[in-house]
């Protein structure tokens, strides 16, 4: 039984002895744990979401992802992608394979810093040398948030071949569909830093939004 005893013209219950001791923050301690777990499970869903890398690249790509190195792959991780940036190998001639080559000889040279996602040669074969969620060494201050698609070509002109062309528009469909980009978010290594590249498509734009033309014509690929 409890007793009551007055404080200040007020009855007040007067706890018994047995009664257990009560924790007045126990409850809030609780509640706001529970509310940092939420908000934590909520972020993560919202990385994810906002991250987008897809798991794996298709089948028609083939993976030859350079070693981690500090002069072609950095393993920085690529936190957002805004967009791809289009370049030419501006070596003519060269193949997908001899500029990945190059790519991977740099870690022992040390003479540059250079890479790229992708290289598309001159027959449409599609290397990838970087994975989708590091950074390449291509479009300086783009890096942070693009993907960069490297293309041969046969001559100085710099216009790609046929095979070249039909797989670049192929990958950035793809890119396009994994990443939700827009058509205005495919652009030209020359659009980020006023280099001529990729040359043909710089000295002749009308090529350029031809391309662009195509690609809004290109079905998602499987």
């Amino acid at each position: 039984m409890t007793q009551t005893r007055s404080r200040g013209g007020k009855r007040v219950a007067k706890p018994s002895r047995s009664a257990p001791a009560r924790h007045p923050f126990r409850l809030p301690l609780i509640l706001a744990a529970v509310v940092v777990l939420l908000l934590g499970v909520k972020g993560i869903q919202l990385f994810l979401m906002s991250h987008d890398t897809p798991s794996e690249v298709p089948d028609w790509v083939q993976q030859e992802l350079l070693d981690v190195n500090p002069y072609s792959r950095p393993g920085t991780p690529l936190e957002e992608v805004n967009g791809v940036v289009v370049h030419y190998v501006g070596n003519p001639g060269t193949t997908a394979e001899q500029n990945r080559s190059y790519f991977a000889g740099l870690a022992q040279s040390g003479e540059t810093y250079a890479s790229s996602h992708f290289v598309i040669g001159l027959d449409g074969e599609i290397i990838q040398c970087i994975p989708l969620d590091e950074i390449a060494y291509a479009s300086s201050q783009r890096n942070v948030d693009t993907i960069a698609i490297e293309c041969c070509h046969p001559d100085e002109e710099g216009k790609f071949t046929d095979a070249t062309y039909q797989s670049l528009l192929r990958l950035v469909r793809w890119l396009q569909e994994e990443f939700h980009l827009d058509n205005s978010q495919v652009i030209r290594h020359y659009d980020v830093t006023g280099k001529e590249c990729p040359l043909y498509y710089v000295r002749n734009p009308e090529a350029w939004e031809q391309f662009l033309t195509d690609l809004s014509n290109t079905p998602v690929p499987d």
